[in-house]
């Protein structure tokens, strides 16, 4: 019986240590898993970013080309606005 007692008391030991390490071992994945998660979304947001950074340097290429901003036409966003204009000038004449 005392024997029996003592081998209970082995295996409880064993178990808990196999538990203590299993505990240890989830944490390390969580800890492993945010960091996964962060470097993805962080390469998301570069990847993201990347067309916007590339879109703003050709407008601020074109701002700053004088020849392509004389050559722009001025579009206003009033429907038939430019008819008008038109029109009154050549009934004023």
């Amino acid at each position: 019986m005392l024997s029996r007692l003592q081998e209970l008391r082995k295996e409880e030991e064993t178990l808990l240590r196999v538990k203590a390490a299993l505990h240890e071992q989830l944490t390390r994945l969580k800890v492993e898993e945010l960091a996964l998660r962060s470097m993805i979304r962080s390469r998301e947001e570069d990847a993201a970013a990347a067309p916007r950074a590339e879109h703003a340097e050709q407008i601020l290429g074109q701002m700053d080309n004088e020849a392509a901003i004389n050559q722009t036409e001025l579009q206003l966003g009033v429907p038939g606005y430019g008819e008008e204009a038109e029109e009154e000038e050549e009934s004023d004449s």
